[in-house]
C-alpha cells in the first residue's frame, strides 16, 4: 500500500510556493517604488504592495530591500512592468499583467503557455475594452444577512461606487482613486477582506464550453506559475468550486 507524501515533502512543496509568492511581491514592490517615491506615505501603490507583502509574512527587512532595488539600487533600475492581451480556449479573454527584467524571455514564455493551452497572444488593446479597472475588495458573508448588510452600509460610508452580493461574497467596487479611503474605512468598521486590490474586472462574464474547462484551468495555474506574471485577468465565468 502507498503511501502520501512525507512531513519533509510537503514542507519542501510549502516553501517553494512560499518562495515563488514572495518573489511575485518583491517586483511588485520594486516596480510600485520605481512608479512613484520611496515613500509609502505618499505612494499609494507602494503601500498597497507593501500591505500584501506583510499579509503574506513578508519581513520588514526583505520589504526594506525590495523598496532599495526599486530606488535604483542592486539592478532594480532594470524591473518593467508589462501587460500582455490574448486569448484562452474557448476565446476566453485574459489580460496578464507582469513584472521582469527580461521581456524577451518573459512574451515568450506567457506566449507559449497561451498556445500550449489552445489560445493565443493578442496586440494590445484587443480585449482591454471588455474590461474595466477599478478597485475590489472581497469579502467572505456566506448566507448571513447580517453581515451582507454591514459590509454594504460600511462601503457607502467609505464611499465606494456598488456591493455585489453572490456565491456566499460581498464584493464591494469602487474607482482606482478611491481605493485607499475605502479599504481604510472598511478596517475601520471592522472589515477584513479576503482580497483586495486596484483588478482588471470584466464587464461581462462568459460561459465556459465543459469540453475547454479544464485546459482553461491549466492555462490559468501555468500561467500563475510563472514567476515574471503578477496577475491574470479574465472573463470566464468558472464554477464556484475551482
Amino acid at each position: 500500500m502507498g503511501r502520501g507524501p512525507s512531513i519533509e515533502g510537503r514542507k519542501n512543496a510549502e516553501d517553494a510556493r512560499r518562495a515563488k509568492v514572495f518573489t511575485k511581491l518583491i517586483r511588485e514592490i520594486t516596480v510600485a517604488t520605481r512608479s512613484g517615491v520611496a515613500d509609502p506615505g505618499g505612494n499609494p501603490r507602494l503601500r498597497a504592495a507593501i500591505d500584501k507583502a506583510l499579509s503574506a509574512n513578508m519581513t520588514k527587512d526583505t520589504i526594506e530591500r525590495a523598496i532599495k532595488r526599486g530606488s535604483g539600487a542592486d539592478g532594480g533600475a532594470d524591473m518593467q512592468e508589462l501587460r500582455y492581451e490574448g486569448y484562452g480556449p474557448a476565446g476566453i479573454a485574459l489580460i496578464i499583467e507582469c513584472f521582469t527584467d527580461n521581456p524577451t524571455r518573459t512574451v515568450a514564455d506567457v506566449r507559449y503557455a497561451l498556445t500550449k493551452h489552445g489560445g493565443n497572444l493578442g496586440t494590445s488593446g484587443s480585449v482591454a475594452f471588455q474590461f474595466t479597472r477599478c478597485g475590489e475588495l472581497v469579502f467572505a458573508t456566506g448566507d448571513d444577512a447580517a453581515a451582507e448588510e454591514k459590509v454594504l452600509e460600511a462601503a457607502l460610508e467609505a464611499g465606494a461606487d456598488d456591493v455585489i452580493n453572490e456565491h456566499g461574497e460581498s464584493t464591494v467596487l469602487c474607482t482606482p482613486e478611491s481605493f485607499e479611503a475605502v479599504q481604510q474605512g472598511l478596517i475601520a468598521a471592522g472589515l477584513n477582506a479576503q482580497h483586495a486590490g486596484v483588478v482588471m474586472r470584466p464587464n461581462n462574464r462568459v460561459e465556459v464550453p465543459e469540453e475547454a474547462l479544464e485546459q482553461l484551468l491549466d492555462l490559468l495555474e501555468k500561467l500563475d506559475a510563472l514567476d515574471d506574471v503578477s496577475e491574470v485577468s479574465h472573463n470566464a465565468a468558472l464554477p464556484a468550486a475551482s
